[in-house]
């Protein structure tokens, strides 16, 4: 085991520095707040970006929020090389399912989980990222049931990825056929091969109630029901093409169903799911619902009226769009007046201390670990509303966010000494970025910024300078152990 492991970790060491190359670094100089209240930039890299790598501020100052966000909904157009180094090598999230059939679901578990951290932690595409773990959470499949561990690469790659920006009709659609959805919500199982079945309504339902319409939809046991009918015969193969999905027509309920009012005739086939889809899609209380959840996750956990309806009203106007809606959300006044006012999930605590700063890891078990601590093990949420955003779901994780944040700048995330660890970099490079006189670099003032976005207040400044003044910070240990206490505060844990 660790004769293969020496060589992997040779590898990971090449694609660090390399990857440096591209731009993975901390810049020579780089600026941070200076105000009492956090700085616009700051807020827009800690919401539509999982926090700012060190320099982002700087480049948002520059070229303006608005045109930073119109690059991001262009994620196409940015060059992600030195991501591409760390996470394109995970060869299970490009496969077929049948092909994933053939690995070990340890392996499989692992690839798709550091698959994700590595993105969201490099990628300079960074609101497409965010919109992937928005949608992975909307659009839940547990690994941990049946086969959708051997199925959800695929998902991840040709639902969630490719339409993460795009249409929010495209991603139902794709969503409504893709092997682990059919597997994890039992549409697999729906089917009418005699006058006695009676379809399975899993999916019928979650689609209305967490997809489109909401719990709240108006929707009906009856359309249930009837939707349910629409989805009879959609199977997955077992032998040759193995997860491959097909319609079979002898197990389809070709009779005339009525959903949420609307007739849909008898013999469409498998056209049924195509008006299934388009009845939901386009039906108002999708609108709200769908804008509703947007804005909580991306303004406050209760959003204003006023910022729902313009979303919504852009999200109609569009078809959908979801480009379209998140300009309107981000370019809001509401967003705008936000700042700090959502607490961290913890996968983005785990990803934003990493990005501020600017860690050099490839996700191995000891980051991996303490996201399951904090309880959050990516795609092991077990029910299908997928992981909350709101605080009090999540504030019973401070003891392993602190344990977590002390670890990382002591770089003490992995024990076994043999893979890459996970690390921070020179945390005298990152104090001599932010300027000042290099004996002033850990000067509590000038660094907490870099972390928070604003100046600190005398109440979070005097716990670091008691600190510093009864340990001081001559030695790595201890400006390890200061840097671990700037991550570990309250004012870090809110973006």
């Amino acid at each position: 085991m660790a004769g293969g492991a020496i060589p992997l970790a040779g590898c990971e060491r090449i694609i660090s520095r390399v990857s440096a190359r591209y731009g993975e670094s901390i810049p020579e100089r780089i600026g941070v707040a200076d105000g009492a209240t956090i700085d616009p930039a700051f807020h827009l890299l800690s919401r539509a970006a999982y926090g700012p790598w060190p320099g982002d501020l700087d480049r948002v100052r520059e070229m303006g929020g608005e045109a930073w966000l119109e690059e991001q909904l262009a994620p196409e157009t940015i060059e992600d090389t030195s991501c591409d180094l760390r996470a394109r090598r995970f060869e299970t999230l490009w496969h077929d399912p049948g092909t994933c059939y053939e690995y070990k679901k340890a392996v499989l578990r692992e690839e798709i989980t550091r698959h994700t951290i590595l993105r969201a932690v490099y990628s300079k595409r960074q609101l497409f990222e965010v919109m992937v773990g928005f949608w992975s959470d909307h659009l839940n499949v547990n690994l941990e049931k049946g086969d959708c561990i051997y199925l959800k690469p695929s998902d991840d790659r040709l639902v969630v990825r490719t339409h993460a920006l795009g249409k929010f009709r495209d991603l139902i659609r794709a969503s409504a056929t893709s092997p682990a959805m059919l597997v994890y919500l039992d549409g697999k199982e729906n089917k009418k091969s005699g006058p006695d079945d009676i379809p399975n309504e899993n999916y019928a339902r979650e689609l209305m109630e967490l997809h489109t319409l909401g719990v709240h939809g108006g929707y009906t046991q009856k359309d249930v029901s009837e939707m349910a009918r629409c989805l009879t015969g959609w199977r997955l193969k077992t032998k040759w093409g193995k997860g491959a999905v097909y319609f079979d027509p002898q197990l389809h309920d070709d009779g005339e169903k009525l959903v949420l009012g609307q007739i849909i005739p008898a013999g469409l086939g498998e056209q049924d799911l195509e008006r299934v889809v388009d009845i939901v899609c386009n039906h108002p209380a999708t609108v709200r619902h769908i804008a509703t959840k947007l804005c909580r996750c991306f303004i406050s956990d209760a959003p204003p009226a006023s910022v729902v309806v313009r979303t919504a009203g852009v999200f109609a106007e569009t078809g959908g769009d979801i480009k379209s809606t998140l300009r309107a959300l981000f370019t809001s006044d509401e967003f705008k007046s936000a700042a700090g006012a959502k607490f961290k999930t913890p996968f983005r605590y785990v990803v934003s201390c990493l990005r501020a700063l600017g860690a050099d890891t490839h996700a191995h078990e000891g980051v991996v670990r303490y996201l399951g601590r904090m309880g959050q093990g990516l795609f092991q949420y077990p029910t299908p509303d997928g992981y909350p955003d709101r605080e009090e779901t999540w504030l019973g994780t401070l003891l392993w966010r602190w344990n977590f944040a002390l670890a990382l700048a002591s770089n003490r995330l992995d024990t076994d000494g043999i893979v890459l660890q996970p690390s921070a970099v020179s945390i005298d490079s990152l104090a001599r970025a932010i300027g000042g006189a290099e004996e002033k670099g850990l000067d509590p003032s000038r660094l907490v910024p870099h972390f928070i976005g604003r100046s600190p207040t005398p109440h979070e400044i005097g716990p670091l300078a008691d600190y510093i003044a009864a340990n001081g910070l001559q030695d790595d240990g201890h400006k390890a152990e200061f840097v671990g206490l700037i991550l570990a505060s309250p004012a870090f844990q809110w973006h």
